[in-house]
C-alpha cells in the first residue's frame, strides 16, 4: 500500500461512478483533481447518492469488493408511503429478487427525516401520499438491491444516499466533496479481512 492514495468522495445525484463520460452524462472527472491511477472501489447507480470510494491501491480495491469480506453498506432510502412492521421484518429476513434470495439486513424507521443536501432533481411527491425514510444496511451488492428490495414489499425507492462502507462514515461532506483518508481510517478498514460471507460487488 506504499504510495498508494485513498479518498472518500459524496458522489452527486447524476453523475457515473465513472471518469470517463457516457451518453453525456457527468462523471467523475468534473471533480478532484484526482490522481491519474485512482479508481472507484464499487459503484453508485447514476440515480444514486453517497458515500464513494477512490484508491490506487488494487489490494485494497480487491479487498472492498471482494464478495467473501462482506464489508457493510449503510443506506437511507426515502420511499413512498409508512412501511409497517410486516413489510420491514421481510425486508430484515430476506427477499426472493429476480430468482436469489437476498441475504437478513438490518433495517429499520428512522424518526425524522436526515438532513441532507437538496436533490438537483426534485424527489416526485404524490398528494396525500405521504413518504418514509429508512436505514437500511446490507452486507452484499446485487445490482440495484435497495430499490429492489422496498419494491418488492411495497414501497417504491424515492432517494437513496448511501452514508457507510464499512467503518466510513458520510458525516457531514456535501455533494461532489472528497477527502483523502488517513493510515489509520484504512487499517480500520481493513480490520475484517478474514471476510464475513458477504456476496455481491459493492454498489446498490
Amino acid at each position: 500500500m506504499s504510495g498508494s492514495t485513498t479518498f472518500i468522495f459524496f458522489k452527486p445525484f447524476g453523475v457515473l461512478s465513472q471518469f470517463t463520460s457516457e451518453a453525456g452524462h457527468r462523471t467523475l472527472a468534473e471533480f478532484g483533481p484526482f490522481p491519474k491511477d485512482v479508481y472507484p472501489a464499487g459503484r453508485l447507480d447514476l440515480d444514486s447518492e453517497g458515500l464513494l470510494v477512490l484508491t490506487s491501491d488494487k489490494s485494497l480495491q480487491h479487498h472492498l469488493t471482494d464478495p467473501k469480506y462482506g464489508h457493510s453498506r449503510t443506506y437511507w432510502v426515502q420511499v413512498d408511503r409508512i412501511p409497517d412492521e410486516t413489510a420491514l421484518t421481510k425486508l430484515r429476513s430476506g427477499l426472493i429478487i429476480e430468482g436469489k434470495k437476498t441475504l437478513p439486513c438490518l433495517a429499520h424507521l428512522l424518526e425524522d427525516s436526515p438532513i441532507l443536501p437538496d436533490r438537483p432533481v426534485p424527489i416526485r411527491m404524490r398528494k396525500n401520499i405521504p413518504t418514509a425514510w429508512l436505514e437500511i444496511t446490507l452486507r452484499e451488492g446485487r445490482n440495484r438491491q435497495v430499490r429492489k428490495m422496498t419494491a418488492a414489499v411495497g414501497h417504491p425507492a424515492l432517494r437513496l444516499v448511501r452514508v457507510g462502507i464499512g467503518t466510513l462514515l458520510m458525516g457531514n461532506m456535501q455533494p461532489g466533496e472528497w477527502r483523502e483518508l488517513t493510515a489509520i481510517e484504512i487499517q480500520t478498514m481493513l480490520g475484517n479481512r478474514q471476510g464475513s460471507g458477504g456476496t455481491g460487488k459493492l454498489g446498490d
